[in-house]
């Protein structure tokens, strides 16, 4: 069991799932379809709330009320959210620069962008992942321990970071045909043919435990629905375009997440992994554990760390990044070519059906 769906709070927590997907899909659908749309959501909204970001830290830094107590200043003024948040912004603008081909976005040179700011987002993660296992292994030697990050939360870091710091490695070079970038027909999505299922798979597996290890009071949202939102779109009605969606909806989703972070942590839609075990039972939220500052009081509480999935998952992603970077060698190998400056899936279905909409 990943997850701690119990009791009454259940159906409320699967409906804060629902609302999420569904909100994600919409969001993207918005962004991605026109012009006017992509550049509300990922140029105007992020400018304003780039604004409202420095406002409220200043203003708590000088002691206002309205500030000290800010839901992003207490809960989310961390490094990672923001660098992840324009990260991702940059990539969504990036790819609209391409499909519309706008300024450098008409240059040859600019396609590998999409290859760029997704290993920049990786090697963030990647970063991160290691941070939780050098603290890890501080607080508890080889077999992990727990500590507590600037975002307030309680990671228990361990081996399964590095492992999973090895498969986000790993799947930078799952990325193949860096300048097989296209648009497509209607100029409603950028286009990454080579960038097929297997690549999807590899990537969704890494950040799924990604997520999970190193934010595990937002993984019902952030480790599952946000992965699926893009998986969704690029199964059903939008082949090829997976990382435009991902990177809209990561996007959206940070946004969101770094103005009402108190969504995800307090009932009735927080949802806490198996790693916590015995929080759901002794009645606590995402919140309440933020409330716990010392391992002492995290014991008294009643809960114990229970890092097996983290393990069983970073082994996962291990296996699924090695198997997909075999195959890409394998498919180098027979067609003579560089998998990263040509194409190397072309007669794949994915591949097939992504070049359809060019």
């Amino acid at each position: 069991m990943l997850f701690q769906l119990y009791g009454d709070q259940a159906l409320m927590q699967l409906l804060g799932w629902v609302l999420v997907f569904a909100g994600l899909i919409l969001m993207n659908e918005i962004g991605r379809r026109t012009k006017l749309g992509g550049i509300m959501v990922f140029v105007v909204l992020p400018l304003c709330l780039t604004v409202y970001f420095i406002a409220a830290t200043l203003a708590a830094k000088s002691g206002a009320a309205w500030a000290v107590n800010n839901q992003t200043v207490l809960y989310m003024n961390g490094w990672f959210h923001y660098a992840k948040l324009y990260a991702a912004d940059i990539g969504c603008v990036g790819f609209m620069m391409l499909k519309y081909k706008w300024g450098i976005g008409k240059e040859e040179w600019f396609k590998p962008w999409p290859f760029v700011i997704v290993a920049i987002n990786i090697l963030i993660a990647v970063a991160s992942d290691l941070e939780s296992a050098i603290n890890g292994f501080a607080a508890g030697g080889m077999q992990g321990g727990w500590w507590f990050s600037s975002e307030n939360v309680w990671l228990y870091g361990g081996w399964w970071n590095v492992l999973n710091a090895i498969a986000g490695v790993l799947n930078i070079f799952c990325m193949t045909g860096w300048w097989g970038i296209y648009s497509s027909k209607k100029q409603d999505d950028m286009l990454w043919p080579d960038m097929t299922i297997w690549f999807i798979v590899a990537y969704d597996i890494w950040n799924f435990e990604y997520t999970y290890c190193n934010l595990p009071t937002h993984t019902w949202y952030c480790g599952v629905a946000l992965l699926l939102a893009p998986t969704f779109a690029n199964a059903l009605w939008n082949k090829g375009g997976w990382i435009q969606n991902r990177a809209n909806t990561l996007a959206i989703w940070c946004m969101f997440a770094q103005v009402f972070p108190l969504f995800q942590l307090k009932a009735p839609f927080s949802v806490l992994p198996s790693l916590y075990k015995g929080a759901t039972e002794a009645g606590l939220t995402a919140f309440d554990m933020t409330q716990i500052t010392t391992v002492e009081e995290l014991t008294a509480k009643g809960i114990t760390a229970n890092p097996t999935a983290q393990g069983v998952v970073a082994i996962a992603a291990v296996v699924v990044n090695v198997l997909c970077l075999a195959v890409i060698i394998k498919r180098s190998i027979e067609q003579k070519k560089n998998p990263y400056k040509n194409e190397i899936f072309a007669g794949t279905r994915d591949f097939e059906e992504a070049m359809a909409r060019r």
